[in-house]
């Protein structure tokens, strides 16, 4: 399965958000970790981190001794994990044309990124392509089934989706290559004091551009009183709910 993706606008939704980005990349945190023990202990002399965002991972893979190339599709973004020298190369470019050669790295990372591609067996396949025999793809992705808090809200206010869609685990899994993997899934919540404070969250990390080219807008102040009502609260807290995938390639 496809997904007809602006890249030109993701970069831009990501671009506008790389300054402030890591006061809301408590998503990106919590699932790196879960991502880095996929691979415990294990030592990889070069690194691609592919959608390096601003180079937190990036920096982690450098400090365990791997030389790191950290890409992202958002000249901004690389320009501040330039800023915070997390990598030893920086390179703009899109996963699912990777500007390398075939076998020249010993793990290719890629936290919460592939989700943006027009193409997941491409992007992997591209991923596959530039490790060398022996070597690992580590990814991690959004699935269906998140955020059903901000769907289940903005359906008070109107019928327009306001939130991505997401591939099925089936559509995820059928897009790895022919090789061994392995995948598990994982439900987070995150849970905020209103509901501004949740899509802030959103557009904090950059995750405002829609696949049908819709843009998010200003809510008046009645619509805000009309989605606060109807977002499923939790413990006076109003969640957000992500079902991650988690997987591991091994190139033979």
């Amino acid at each position: 399965m496809t997904l007809a993706v602006n890249k030109r606008a993701v970069a831009n939704a990501f671009g506008r958000a790389a300054q402030n980005y890591d006061r809301f990349a408590e998503l990106q945190r919590i699932s790196g970790e879960r991502l880095m023990a996929c691979l415990p202990n294990e030592k990889f002399a070069q690194v691609l981190d592919a959608g390096c965002g601003t180079g937190a991972f990036s920096r982690r893979w450098r400090e365990r001794g791997s030389e790191v190339t950290a890409l992202d599709l958002s000249a901004q973004m690389l320009a501040q994990a330039r800023s915070q020298q997390t990598a030893h190369h920086y390179t703009q470019g899109d996963i699912e044309a990777l500007p390398f050669a075939s076998r020249s790295f010993d793990l290719v990372w890629s936290n919460l990124a592939v989700q943006w591609c027009d193409d997941l067996s491409q992007g992997l396949g591209e991923l596959l392509r530039v490790i060398r025999p022996g070597g690992r793809v580590a990814f991690s992705t959004l699935a269906e089934g998140s955020l059903p808090e901000l769907r289940q809200a903005w359906r008070a206010v109107d019928d327009n989706p306001h939130a991505n869609r997401f591939l099925s685990a089936e559509a995820v899994a059928h897009a790895c290559p022919p090789a061994r993997v392995s995948l598990y899934h994982e439900s987070i919540t995150l849970n905020f004091d209103d509901a501004m404070s949740a899509m802030r969250s959103l557009k904090g990390i950059g995750a405002t551009h829609l696949h049908d080219g819709r843009q998010n807008r200003t809510l008046t102040r009645r619509e805000l009183q009309q989605l606060t009502l109807a977002w499923p609260q939790r413990a006076d807290s109003f969640p957000l709910s992500y079902h991650l995938i988690f997987g591991v390639i091994e190139r033979d």
